[in-house]
């Protein structure tokens, strides 16, 4: 159970919401209740003295010098998202539309939106009752928050559009009307709270976060996988070696390496000093997103537990704040870094795969990895088209690193004339992660082949291979037998992305050293 209340919630919060593992309540503590209570009230008083407030009784952005007659107040919110609601392109899937829901309601439970407990208990509804706004991904500058996303959760409050429900997409109001549920009618200024905020890109770049986490653990392990498919040098991992360089994330990638490889060993071939960079640099490139998964956590947990609309109400002081809360910077800034840092991993596998391809570079190794023996040699390609599909997928990532944040558009009759284009730069760090972790994937067979052909040719034993590598490789033989005759692999890597992204192994579970790289 998640209680949503005045306490901050965690990326890992987050996305137990979104995979649907835990029910979420929202708080009935007095203090708690009053507090939400007082800035809805503050707002109504306002409206009966006639106060001027903006997106209340003034229109929106541009159009804030416009006053709203009195009797057409309580139209307004919904309006707002009524011409919001031309979101184009992919709709977000489930586990993300749930991250979005949870990331709004958390920013909203601060107490500083003037939002009724009405609301709140509308959203948690849809949460507990698994009923999911469909959100298209496209529309969002990520200033002003992500209005036209965000203009579906308020759609679907009110009981219109479309929501996920039991595995289909539904009308909404049909699906109230099937679970007793009764539209919201919003309060002037709830239709702005609940969409001028920043929680698509920050539900987004939670489930971004925790994928980055594994996959630096996951592309660790191929390392250690690699290192032996290629004859290479452990020594490379040193722990002496790397005391000389203190980046604790890039540590902890040597640290893990050492364990797989049983560092202390000699080498098999000792007169060969040094590897490729792509073996002998790898701590350097997967700790580089080790080393900033801490920074970036701090940045998106900041952003999760903010209040981020506009105005923001101050009811204890009475006042109301008008400002750019709903500015979506630190995320933006946050997922292009984070994309970066995932596209080098894709990089550093990709050139990974390509040195055991090679008979040049693989040391002994048949061509491609293939399996087969004799005369059938000739007419089978093994991995040859997954290395050249790894590559395919390795340069989009690489070419989709331009960082979104510098890409600002004057809009909204130049109102909103600088934003951030964080919803943009979390949606590419995502699709920089399902490529990435396709070429994992590839990866993942190939070091499993590689080492089956060791083992088959006397160049490793069983013993030297490791009770976690052996348990790695028979773990991707359940899903992919080894390739002896050439198949088409495609369901095989599909199986395999499913099982990353679903964190299928549990990797270094026994270390004793990330709290290292906390901040």
């Amino acid at each position: 159970m998640i209680l949503f209340d005045h306490s901050p919630i965690s990326i890992e919060d987050v996305n137990a919401i979104a995979r649907g593992e835990v029910m979420v309540m929202l708080s009935d503590a007095a203090d708690f209740r009053e507090q939400i209570s007082r800035g809805s009230r503050f707002l109504e008083q306002l409206l009966e003295e006639d106060g001027a407030i903006y997106g209340v009784t003034t229109g929106y952005g541009d159009s804030c010098t416009t006053m709203i007659p009195a009797d057409l107040v309580a139209e307004l919110p919904h309006r707002l998202y009524t011409f919001h609601g031309c979101g184009l392109g992919n709709v977000l899937p489930p586990e993300h539309s749930r991250a979005v829901v949870a990331a709004r309601l958390n920013s909203l439970t601060m107490g500083y939106s003037g939002v009724t407990e009405g609301l709140l208990e509308q959203l948690t509804l849809l949460l507990r009752n698994d009923i999911l706004p469909v959100i298209p991904e496209e529309g969002s500058v990520g200033a002003s928050g992500d209005l036209t996303p965000l203009s579906y959760v308020a759609a679907v409050l009110c009981g219109e559009r479309e929501v996920y429900y039991q595995g289909e997409r539904r009308n909404t109001a049909e699906v109230f009307e099937a679970e007793g549920i009764r539209p919201l009618r919003l309060k002037p200024k709830e239709g702005l709270a609940i969409m001028n905020g920043t929680a698509v890109m920050t539900g987004l770049a939670c489930v971004a976060w925790e994928r980055a986490e594994y996959l630096s653990r996951l592309a660790t392990r191929i390392t250690a996988m690699a290192t032996l498919v290629l004859d290479g040098n452990a020594h490379h991992f040193d722990e002496t070696l790397f005391s000389v360089k203190p980046h604790p994330g890039q540590q902890a990638v040597a640290a893990r390496l050492r364990k797989d490889l049983h560092a202390g060993e000699p080498p098999r071939n000792p007169d060969r000093l040094q590897d490729r960079y792509s073996l002998r640099c790898a701590p350097h490139v997967i700790g580089v997103l080790e080393d900033a998964l801490p920074w970036f956590r701090q940045f998106i947990e900041n952003e999760l537990n903010s209040a981020n609309d506009n105005p923001i109400i101050d009811a204890e002081g009475r006042h109301v704040l008008h400002g750019g809360h709903f500015y979506g910077g630190h995320i933006a800034f946050a997922m292009d870094c984070l994309k970066t840092a995932v596209a080098n991993i894709a990089d550093l596998l990709d050139r990974q795969l390509a040195q055991m391809m090679d008979v040049k570079f693989n040391h002994g190794l048949p061509a491609n990895l293939s399996g087969a023996q004799g005369e059938r040699r000739a007419i089978n390609h093994g991995f040859k088209a997954v290395q050249i599909g790894a590559s395919a997928w390795t340069a989009e990532a690489l070419k989709l690193t331009m960082p979104a944040s510098v890409f600002s558009r004057s809009t909204e009759c130049h109102n909103q004339d600088k934003v951030s284009m964080g919803t943009i730069a979390a949606r590419d760090c995502l699709r920089i992660l399902q490529l990435t972790e396709q070429v994992a994937a590839a990866s993942l067979l190939a070091v499993s082949q590689g080492l089956e052909l060791r083992l088959a040719q006397g160049d490793i034993t069983h013993e030297g291979l490791g009770e976690a590598l052996q348990s790695m490789v028979a773990a991707i033989r359940e899903t992919s037998p080894h390739l002896l005759e050439d198949r088409a692999l495609e369901g095989d890597l599909r199986a395999l992305i499913d099982q990353i992204q679903n964190r299928h192994w549990t990797l270094y579970p026994d270390e004793t050293y990330p709290e290292e790289t906390a901040p």
